[in-house]
């Protein structure tokens, strides 16, 4: 298995190109997207992912599409479970 490159954090995006361009608080924007302070919190800090409704609640809020979000968490847990290696030696069952 190769190592890839770290992908970014979907929080990072938000926090750096939303949250900072659009000079939101994380409280204003919480408040804005009905989900609580600390929920959004641990997202742009980067120790939460996004879910299915987060990332449908950030594109009714900011209009960045949902799919968008799911990908970057997807690719961002892939990672972050490769990287662990915690599965155990698993062969392939077809070819």
């Amino acid at each position: 298995m190769q190592r890839t490159m770290k992908p970014v954090h979907p929080g990072a995006i938000l926090r750096e190109n939303i949250l900072r361009e659009l000079k939101l608080t994380i409280t204003k924007a919480a408040e804005s997207l009905h989900v609580s302070r600390k929920q959004l919190s641990k997202i742009v800090n980067e120790t939460a992912g996004i879910s299915v409704e987060m990332a449908l609640r950030l594109e009714l809020g900011f209009g960045v599409e949902a799919q968008f979000w799911l990908d970057l968490q997807s690719k961002y847990g892939l990672w972050k479970i490769r990287s662990i290696k915690t599965l155990p030696q698993i062969q392939r069952i077809a070819s």
